[in-house]
């Protein structure tokens, strides 16, 4: 399969757009496409396996429950540990925030 993370980017984006682009049973892969988007108040992400994340475009402000906080620009990554609690602060409002994610 051959694709390219930049092409079929939807002009507007009324919710984050996940897309399952590759893995198998015991690994996800990932392109997430953000606008000035944040996760809602309160929300923190707890998953069940590892992410590693990395921002390939666009701005972004992942912050851990524990305080730590990262402000994400392109070819920035985070590896992210099973039950670490995370949440979006938010991407930019400005241009097209694309992720790439690898669930493992």
């Amino acid at each position: 399969m051959k694709g390219n993370l930049f092409e079929n980017i939807p002009g507007s984006l009324q919710e984050e757009l996940f897309e399952r682009i590759g893995g198998n049973e015991n690994v996800k892969i990932e392109r997430i496409i953000s606008q000035g988007h944040a996760s809602p108040p309160g929300f923190w992400y707890d998953q069940t396996e590892n992410e590693f994340v990395i921002l390939l475009s666009g701005k972004a402000k992942i912050v851990y429950e524990s305080g730590e906080e990262f402000n994400l620009l392109p070819g920035d990554y985070l590896d992210i540990k099973s039950h670490c609690k995370h949440r979006v602060e938010w991407t930019d409002a400005g241009r097209k925030t694309v992720w790439l994610a690898v669930f493992y």
